[in-house]
């Protein structure tokens, strides 16, 4: 989703639609997750009183019960970093698209959607699914704040209950799996970047 808005931001830019997902978007960077969590519930689960507040039921409770519970946290925690993963798209977009090769393709006839998607989208996912994958590991990592806000029984808080509790063998065995999807996330990173630009050795 941030690829594509940030994409839509530079195509049309300084346009009245890239200014409003530029507007968005700041906010979306500049706003804490535990604000925007404890803003959701207040809106969504006590005023509006359509979502439920915090909790988790799995898939016994049935797809659409568990999906109703994971609703709020997903915002939470995705608002954010598809914004920046928006804005870094929309700038990579606004330099390749003012590069001599896509002028060159344009001038040769293509029209603007090969142009777009296939010439330029191409050069500009490098850098962003460097931050796609860094997002991903801290997501994998356990999110903190999230997870106490909404009562979420994650790795995070499992980390900081076994910190309290002096549960060594819990807190070793979370770093490790910590560690290790972040060595799992560089590599699939890694392996994407030949994918996509084969001029990339290594």
């Amino acid at each position: 989703l941030g690829i594509i808005t940030g994409v839509i931001a530079a195509i049309n830019h300084n346009n009245i639609l890239d200014r409003i997902i530029m507007i968005i978007t700041s906010v979306g960077v500049s706003i804490p997750n535990f604000w925007l969590g404890l803003m959701l519930v207040l809106f969504f689960a006590i005023r509006l009183s359509i979502l439920p507040p915090a909790g988790f039921k799995s898939l016994s409770a049935g797809l659409g019960e568990s999906l109703r519970y994971l609703i709020l946290p997903a915002i939470t925690l995705a608002f954010g970093q598809t914004s920046l993963i928006a804005r870094m798209t929309r700038s990579n977009m606004l330099e390749v698209l003012r590069s001599d090769y896509v002028r060159t393709a344009k001038a040769k006839g293509l029209s603007e959607l090969m142009v777009n998607y296939k010439h330029a989208l191409k050069n500009v996912l490098i850098p962003v699914i460097t931050i796609i994958g860094l997002s991903f590991a801290n997501l994998m990592g356990g999110a903190v704040v999230t997870e106490q806000i909404f009562n979420i029984p994650g790795v995070g808080r499992l980390l900081i209950k076994s910190v309290f509790t002096r549960d060594y063998p819990v807190i070793e065995g979370i770093v490790l799996y910590i560690a290790a999807m972040w060595v799992i996330i560089n590599l699939v990173t890694d392996v994407l970047y030949v994918i996509i630009d084969p001029r990339i050795e290594y």
